[in-house]
C-alpha cells in the first residue's frame, strides 16, 4: 500500500456513483491470498477480485481478467504500471471494453530489464483509448511517442485531504520523542534504491548537533543495506526503521519535517500527504517535487544526491520555528487549491464519459 493503491483509493472514493460503478482489480502472485489494494477497498465498500499467477508473470492473469470482464460487463479497464498495462491490452482484445491508463512515473537509471519492460510500456501506449499522465513531467515524457498524442489526457494527481483533516490522533510513538525534547523527521515509503534514502541516512551525521530522531516507515528490497548504513554512520540511536505501518497517517501528523530524497517521481502522495497534514517538507530538487515544493514558500529544496544540501535544509528548517510555521500554512493552501481528490476524480469522471460520446 504505497502511493499508487493509495492514488487508486483516493480516485474510486471521488467519483460520481451515480455514474462510475468501480470495482478493484489486483494481480497477485499464486503463493499470495490477497493483495492489501483489494482488502482496503472492500474497507471502503467496492467489489474487489484478484487474478492469480505464476511468478512474475503469466498468461493465466490475462485470460481470468478477460473472463471477468465478459461475464461481468466491464465498460472500462484502468490499469496502473507495466505489467498491468499489457494484461489489460492482451485482455481486451476484440471486445467493446475501452481501455485506458495512468503512467505514476520512470525509474531513473533502471537495470535493461526494467527499462525494457519501461519503453515497452510506452510502445504499447497508442493502443489505448487513453493514456493520462498525472504530472506535466511525464506528459512531455510521452507527447514524442509516436501514434499517442491524440490519447493523452493530463489530469494533476490529486489527494483524499479529508481522510487526513478526520485525524485528530497523532501517534504515541511520536509524541513520546517529543515529550523527551527531539525534534521528528520523517520518510513514509518504499525502500529502493531510488528513493535515495541512502543520501538522507548520510546527510544525518552532519546535524548531530541538534535533538532528533528519525522514522523510516516502509519496506522495500534496499532496508538490509540502509540498516548497515544507519550502523556504520553511529546512528543506531537514533534512526528507526518501523515497516509498513497501516497508521502511517497517525505517525505523519507528529513528524516536525518529512524529507523526500528521491532520485525520480512523479508527483509524490507522501509529499501532499505531508502538506495537508501541514508537515513542513523537505523534498530534492526533481521536477516531480518541484510542482508541489517550490523551495520559496512552500518548502525545502535540495539538490538530487546532494548530501550537504539536504543536511543544510534540516537544520535550517528545524532550528527555525517561523520558517516551519510559513511552510505549513502556504503548503496547505496551495494543496487545497490546486491537488484535491475530488477536483481529479471529477475530470476522470468527464474522461470516462467522453470515451463513450461517439
Amino acid at each position: 500500500m504505497y502511493g499508487a493503491e493509495r492514488w487508486i483509493l483516493s480516485l474510486i472514493k471521488y467519483l460520481d456513483k451515480s455514474k462510475v460503478c468501480s470495482l478493484v482489480g489486483a494481480i497477485v502472485d499464486g503463493s499470495l491470498d490477497e493483495a492489501p489494494l483489494c482488502e482496503e477497498s472492500r474497507k471502503l465498500g467496492f467489489k474487489s477480485v484478484t487474478f492469480k499467477t505464476e511468478g512474475r508473470y503469466s498468461f493465466n492473469s490475462v485470460i481470468s481478467l478477460r473472463k471477468f470482464i465478459k461475464e461481468n460487463e466491464i465498460d472500462i479497464v484502468h490499469s496502473h504500471g507495466y505489467k498491468t498495462d499489457l494484461t489489460a491490452l492482451l485482455a481486451t482484445v476484440g471486445l467493446a471494453c475501452k481501455i485506458v491508463s495512468t503512467p505514476h512515473g520512470w525509474t531513473k537509471d533502471p537495470d535493461f530489464k526494467l527499462r525494457a519492460y519501461e519503453i515497452m510500456d510506452q510502445f504499447i501506449f497508442p493502443f489505448f483509448d487513453a493514456v493520462v499522465p498525472l504530472s506535466e513531467g511525464l506528459m512531455q515524457t510521452l507527447v514524442h511517442v509516436p501514434g499517442i498524442k491524440r490519447k493523452l489526457t493530463l489530469i494533476i494527481n490529486g489527494v483524499d485531504i479529508g481522510e487526513i483533516e478526520e485525524l485528530s490522533d497523532i501517534s504515541t510513538e511520536v509524541l513520546a520523542f517529543k515529550e523527551q525534547g527531539f525534534f521528528v523527521i520523517g520518510y513514509i515509503g518504499r525502500l529502493v534504491d531510488g528513493k535515495g534514502l541512502d543520501v538522507f541516512i548520510s546527510s544525518l551525521s552532519k546535524i548531530s548537533h541538534l535533538s532528533w530522531k528519525v522514522l523510516i516507515v516502509g519496506e522495500g528490497p534496499q532496508e538490509k543495506e540502509l540498516r548497515c548504513l544507519v550502523e556504520d554512520c553511529g546512528l543506531a540511536e537514533s534512526v528507526h526503521f518501523l515497516g509498513f505501518r497501516p497508521d502511517r497517517l497517525a505517525l505523519l501528523k507528529g513528524f516536525d519535517a518529512f524529507v523526500l530524497p528521491s532520485r525520480s517521481e512523479g508527483i509524490p502522495r507522501c509529499v501532499m500527504e505531508s502538506m495537508a497534514a501541514e508537515v513542513p517538507v523537505i523534498a530534492s530538487n526533481i521536477p516531480g517535487c518541484r510542482v508541489l515544493i517550490d523551495g520559496k514558500k512552500t518548502g525545502a529544496l535540495f539538490e538530487v544526491d546532494d548530501e550537504e544540501g539536504l543536511s543544510q535544509a534540516l537544520q535550517k528548517v528545524l532550528s527555525d520555528d517561523a520558517l516551519r510555521d510559513f511552510y505549513k500554512k502556504n503548503a496547505k493552501q496551495f494543496l487545497l487549491e490546486n491537488y484535491s481528490a475530488e477536483r481529479m476524480a471529477k475530470e476522470y469522471g468527464s474522461l470516462f464519459e467522453g470515451l463513450f460520446s461517439d
